[in-house]
């Protein structure tokens, strides 16, 4: 249990910072990219300021990272693994950012505001999932992970 939190910390930090640069490209696209970030962090805070986003996203990503650090990544080639995480990235932003999310918060769905509102988060989730995949591939392999 403890490798599996220790590989969802490792594996979530570089996956949350790879889908930033990713993020900041189609914010200056001025497309829409982490629509949900400030909402979630309202919740808890009286207007949180970029420390505190940047700190939930980590700790996000940390959570987020955790199913795909249960598959065995270590036993699959490089390819494979970038396939599962980009798959899991979809599903994640299917799941979180298109349904859960906008259903809490009463937001339309992003695929009625249009492609415009969709292509950008799912690229994002996508870059996170294969990121993530990755990162834990490789901690296992350098770990001698069998």
């Amino acid at each position: 249990m403890r490798n599996i939190a220790t590989e969802s910390v490792i594996a979530g930090t570089f996956g949350a910072l790879a889908m930033m640069p990713v993020g900041f490209i189609f914010r200056a696209a001025d497309m829409r990219v982490g629509h949900y970030g400030p909402k979630f962090a309202e919740l808890y805070l009286t207007a949180p300021g970029p420390t505190a986003l940047f700190v939930q996203h980590i700790i996000l990503g940390w959570l987020s990272a955790l199913p795909i650090t249960l598959a065995p990544l270590h036993t699959m080639s490089t390819l494979l693994a970038l396939g599962l995480g980009a798959m899991y990235g979809s599903i994640y932003y299917v799941l979180v950012n298109a349904l859960a999310l906008p259903f809490y918060f009463g937001d339309a769905l992003p695929w009625n505001l249009g492609l415009a509102v969709v292509i950008p988060s799912l690229v994002v989730h996508i870059t996170f999932g294969a990121a993530v995949a990755f990162a834990a591939q490789q901690w296992r392999r350098r770990r001698g992970a069998a």
